[in-house]
């Protein structure tokens, strides 16, 4: 008894650092973790474990990529494999951040199609999520693949691509069940220059009268809001350099007034962190975004959950959240809608749907976010919304189900890469099985 408070600091002490998100808001199940260098390393691995996890770079708010058993971390397998100038596609180890990718390609005169307001997050981890950008014309991340290369769990290599038709569809957004992806090819498209523009206070009945013009203002439109007041807070207007600027430039834009500096999606906080705005040129990786990379992006301190409905029922969608408004505000810094065109990923929330996507940048206060949610979802429910698989929700496994008609043939797919569940986890048991 004497010992034991002398002990058990020096016992602490030498215990490994527990592993959490990148908000904060989960410490995952283990701390047993390896770094492969390669993918004959990560064969090996996979191989020597029963069961086990890969992990990104923790931006997911559930517990997707959670084990209780082992991860492995592909920190370390973060190199371009191959630029087919010929072809206009790279190759990149799973590993790689967009970040980090992005001015490599530009330097030699290609681009990708959009990004995600994060430049921080890994390119396999945003596919096999089915993360996205914005854009009327513009689908998620996922569709710029063009073929993927994984380890399933017999540490076999398997490699499919875009001509392979329905099994490459099923296997993109594969949200970490079918293996690990070591490789994955993405088409490309001459590198352009951006600016983005940004307006303030856009009154709620402009956007109800005026969605799709309003949401066709820009390459990428990204309209952000607290749901306190019959406005929009900010609108970002994101545009080609190469286009005419229709509205940038000007003083309003459908009723709001156009911001005198930079500003960020949370009004309080300092801009410094955003990519620059004020019709100012710049590279696209460099303005697609909302954030910076070098710097801590958001709040930081946060959870998050979005929800998509299809684009024909986004403003009642939109009204329809409007309404708790006030329920919804106390917990939130800011809302997020996007747009996104439709693809034919099997587990995406957009498959065959062009979609909107409501997003939710909550305040780190679980207890009262877990009550809020199912009222966000029961609100959303007449719409068929379908939630972020990397953020939080509530939803059940037998709502799941309905929303996405290729489940069944996905679990069949899953048992044929992993037949003793390597890659299963809570999540996955609880959201694609129902246990």
């Amino acid at each position: 008894m004497m010992a034991a408070p002398l002990v058990s600091p020096i016992e602490s002490w030498a215990m490994p650092e527990k592993i959490s998100n990148w908000a904060g808001n989960l410490v995952y199940s283990t701390d047993k973790i390896v770094y492969p260098k390669s993918v004959e390393e990560l064969q090996k691995l996979i191989v020597q474990y029963p069961k086990m996890k890969v992990l990104g770079t923790k931006h997911c708010f559930n517990t997707i990529a959670d084990s209780k058993d082992q991860f492995v971390s592909l920190r370390d397998m973060n190199r371009m494999v191959k630029l087919d100038t010929e072809k206009s596609e790279v190759t990149v180890e799973g590993g790689m951040k967009y970040g980090e990718l992005a001015p490599i390609i530009d330097e030699k005169g290609f681009a990708l199609h959009n990004l995600a307001s994060l430049p921080h997050i890994s390119v396999a981890g945003a596919v096999t999520t089915a993360t996205h950008g914005s854009g009327l014309k513009n689908g998620n991340l996922s569709t710029q693949v063009v073929a993927i290369q994984f380890i399933n769990a017999s540490g076999e290599w398997i490699e499919l691509k875009k001509s392979d038709g329905e099994k490459f569809n099923a296997t993109v957004v594969g949200l970490g069940a079918l293996g690990a992806i070591a490789n994955i090819t993405l088409k490309l498209q001459p590198k352009f220059q951006m600016r983005q523009w940004v307006f303030e206070k856009l009154p709620l009945s402009q956007l109800r009268d005026n969605f799709e013009t309003i949401e066709s203002a820009g390459y990428s439109v990204s309209l952000f809001t607290d749901w306190t007041t019959e406005s929009i807070n900010e609108v970002w207007i994101k545009e080609r350099s190469s286009s005419p600027s229709a509205y940038g430039g000007k003083p309003e834009f459908f009723g709001a007034a156009a911001a005198t500096k930079n500003v960020h999606p949370i009004i309080e906080l300092s801009a410094e962190n955003c990519t620059e705005q004020m019709g100012v040129d710049g590279p696209w990786y460099e303005r697609l975004p909302h954030f910076k990379m070098g710097f801590t992006p958001s709040s930081g301190k946060e959870l998050q959950a979005e929800y998509f409905v299809s684009k024909q029922n986004a403003v009642d969608a939109i009204l329809a959240i409007q309404k708790i408004g006030k329920q919804i505000s106390p917990h939130l810094f800011i809302s997020e809608i996007r747009t996104i065109d439709g693809d034919d990923f099997w587990m995406s929330p957009c498959y065959k749907q062009p979609s909107v996507a409501i997003h939710f940048t909550l305040k780190q206060d679980w207890p009262n976010v877990s009550k809020l949610l199912p009222v966000i979802e029961k609100t959303l429910e007449p719409f068929n919304a379908k939630p972020h698989w990397g953020k939080l929700f509530t939803m059940s496994p037998a709502k799941l189900s309905t929303l996405y008609p290729k489940m069944k043939e996905f679990k069949n797919l899953v048992a044929e890469f992993d037949a003793k569940a390597k890659f299963r986890n809570a999540f996955l048991s609880r959201n694609l099985y129902g246990k």
